[in-house]
């Protein structure tokens, strides 16, 4: 087992990576920057390296500047989190070749699964369900463009090949908007990911967004961890998750997830990963994989009882899964909300000084979060400050102690998103459960403020 982990990201996650290595008694070095010198997690490092000004990209993603941080401070290994380079295969083949260990998968399959091209290949060889869609990238030539389409059959959505965090997308209803929006989505894909490729998917009018946690060793084991039901969503960015997905029959959840697990042994995947699929009409459409721990993990670790992160830093290390496919049980529902520093229905940015911050408590309430009284929220980066994660044995027990722990959270200062949370907590077609990925947004059409 390691002895020294270098974790190469800020906020809420490596706060949450901090914790794990500590309970494992293994020393952590935080990298931060110059705008989060006072952050918790720096606070509580064993060692802490400032290793640039607020920008980005001149602290957490400069790769020279997080080896050499690890090389002077003795790590072995180096843990990215989620975000910035948790999932840039560079970076992974620079932290091997510098001689330390990358907490997630090789290279190789970061490359394989980080393209959504080579990745629905991948998918399709391993027997998984997706979308119907173009072949591969769309060719250059017009004609071949409105041939794929037509086969597809309208509404059709554009995808960017390197794309993620739900950019680089565009629905198209008619022929007529087809090539427009091709062309468009090529050039902002090309501008925002290096890479202009882009591929071509039915368009689901109604679905939901379903996902399967996967762990996968080195040594050809893997087990799928239930799924999330992620389908509350603006401009297909998560607002809140829960687990297990409400009104999906367990069969055909199982079916998935045992194809998900197979996938991981067909394609030598590593680590923890998530395959998303939109859900519609009892079928699963895979549509990308996350090679790294995604911020909703909580609701996974409460149902099952397994430290997702932990496991990350064991399957690095070397270690076989402690468990099979038959020691995963699922126990109860959690639910997680997303606490984000901005306006609650107009999504605006709410940097600043926190004032007072009073997280919840009691039975089955978790609060993973690196804010505290009179923290500074940096304007430099996502506005997330914190989750609020609840576990009950049944999903009205969950909702109950969600609603109890929102009305009990108090921030002062700036603004957040918890009062959309409340109403959201009390919405009677959130309760009934199944609302698609468009749902929230007809809500907020309806709710203007």
């Amino acid at each position: 087992m390691f002895k020294k982990i270098l974790i190469a990201n800020r906020g809420e996650i490596a706060l949450r990576i901090q914790r794990a290595c500590r309970e494992m008694g293994i020393k952590s070095v935080v990298v931060y920057s110059e705008a989060d010198r006072d952050a918790k997690y720096v606070k509580l490092a064993d060692e802490a390296v400032c290793i640039g000004p607020a920008s980005s990209a001149q602290s957490y993603l400069n790769m020279p500047a997080i080896i050499s941080t690890a090389e002077v401070t003795d790590a072995e290994a180096i843990h990215p989190g989620y975000g910035f380079l948790s999932e840039n295969a560079d970076f992974a083949e620079r932290v091997e070749r510098s001689g330390f260990t990358f907490i997630g998968p090789t290279p190789a399959s970061i490359r394989v699964m980080g393209d959504k091209v080579s990745a629905k290949q991948a998918m399709i060889k391993s027997g998984v369900p997706c979308v119907p869609g173009s072949e591969g990238a769309l060719s250059e030539d017009p004609k071949e463009i409105i041939k794929a389409a037509r086969a597809v059959g309208y509404p059709v959505i554009i995808k960017a090949s390197g794309g993620g965090g739900g950019r680089g997308m565009r629905v198209v209803h008619t022929e007529a908007a087809l090539i427009h929006a091709v062309q468009t989505t090529r050039a902002e894909a090309g501008a925002a990911f290096g890479n202009p490729a882009v591929y071509m998917e039915k368009f689901l009018e109604n679905p939901r967004h379903i996902e399967i946690q996967v762990l996968a060793d080195e040594h050809k084991n893997a087990v799928w961890l239930g799924e999330r039901d992620c389908s509350m969503q603006r401009r297909h960015q998560k607002i809140l998750e829960e687990a297990p997905a409400p009104g999906i029959p367990r069969r055909v959840i199982e079916r998935i997830g045992e194809r998900c697990a197979a996938a991981c042994k067909k394609i030598g995947y590593r680590g923890a990963g998530t395959f998303e699929f939109l859900y519609e009409n009892g079928e699963f459409f895979f549509i990308e994989m996350n090679t790294r721990v995604q911020v909703e993990h909580p609701v996974t670790e409460l149902v099952t009882g397994i430290d997702i992160v932990q496991m990350q830093i064991r399957i690095a290390a070397g270690e076989k899964l402690p468990f099979t496919q038959r020691n995963v049980q699922m126990r109860g529902h959690a639910i997680e909300c997303r606490v984000n520093a901005e306006h609650p229905y107009k999504f605006t940015p709410s940097p600043g000084r926190i004032t007072m911050w009073h997280p919840p408590g009691g039975p089955g309430v978790r609060v993973d979060s690196h804010a505290y009284t009179n923290y500074y929220v940096p304007p430099n980066y996502d506005s997330m400050i914190g989750k609020i994660i609840v576990h009950g044995d049944t999903r009205d027990q969950a909702l109950a102690r969600m609603r109890i722990a929102l009305s009990e959270m108090v921030v002062e200062g700036i603004e957040t998103n918890i009062p959309l949370h409340r109403e959201l907590m009390v919405d009677a077609k959130f309760i009934e459960g199944g609302t698609s990925i468009h749902y929230l947004e007809g809500w907020l059409g309806q709710h203007k403020r």
